[in-house]
């Protein structure tokens, strides 16, 4: 576990980690409270303004030309011959629970003249960064569940699709709108749509709340796992709050 950013590691791969834990220990409290207060949850079944408007192949070739012109990068927009386009999409990753992925155990060196063991498969997991960025290159009729299957190859995650989700998120008036994208619909139009603006669009990989976990269906290396990171979370959530007062009340002691 990292101290600043709280990132956390196999013990054996803490030398291979490159992070930027220079910020001071909890400068990200308060910008995670605010988001919290500021977030609303949308359902999937409200459609976005974005999701009711139907372009035609003029308006399409239109609104592609608009958007390169705003973009300061080279990811374009590009339309193709058979009237489909291709495109490029920025996917945050907002996951609270550690994700697995494939991990080899190798065999015993030779012994007695024997070659190597094959190695054997199993999983590990961890916490992907906070922030984590992915931009994906798409096509139009890509629909979020295929966004949602790369973003998982992309980080050789071996969890099931169905655990994860993709959400629409858009600010106005103050107020962060979250809505969850059904699995048929198409983010590179969405973006299209909304324009380069990530304050009026951006994604959002999370958990897909799907109700209460049966752990019954857990084995107990599984269960025992899962008790080692819970008391770990606690222990983290324990320390913030013990930092949050101290600084509340340093800040008391400075007026008195």
């Amino acid at each position: 576990l990292f101290p600043d950013c709280s990132f956390t590691c196999h013990y054996r791969c803490r030398a291979l980690v490159r992070l930027d834990c220079s910020g001071p220990p909890g400068a990200s409290d308060e910008d995670d409270g605010n988001e919290q207060v500021l977030e609303k949850d949308t359902n999937v079944d409200e459609p976005s303004e974005w999701e009711k408007t139907e372009l035609d192949q003029t308006q399409v070739e239109q609104r592609i030309k608009e958007y390169n012109s705003q973009i300061n990068s080279n990811l374009f927009m590009s339309l193709n011959k058979d009237g489909s386009y291709t495109g490029f999409i920025k996917v945050q990753l907002k996951l609270v629970r550690p994700v697995s992925v494939p991990a080899t155990k190798r065999g015993p060196a030779l012994q007695a003249g024997r070659p190597h063991t094959q190695g054997v498969k199993r999983r590990t997991s961890f916490y992907l960064p906070k922030g984590t960025v992915k931009h994906l290159h798409i096509l139009s009729h890509t629909r979020a569940s295929e966004v949602i299957d790369a973003l998982l190859r992309k980080f050789t995650v071996v969890d099931n699709p169905r655990k994860f989700a993709l959400f629409e998120r858009s600010e106005k008036d103050d107020q962060v709108y979250l809505r969850k994208l059904g699995d048929e619909e198409q983010p590179l139009r969405l973006r299209l749509l909304a324009g380069p603006s990530e304050k009026v669009l951006s994604f959002v990989l999370k958990e897909n709340e799907t109700g209460e976990v049966n752990w019954d269906a857990f084995t107990l290396p599984e269960l025992h796992n899962f008790l080692r990171i819970l008391q770990r979370e606690e222990e983290e959530h324990v320390r913030r709050l013990r930092h949050r007062y101290a600084r509340c009340r340093q800040k008391m002691q400075e007026a008195l």
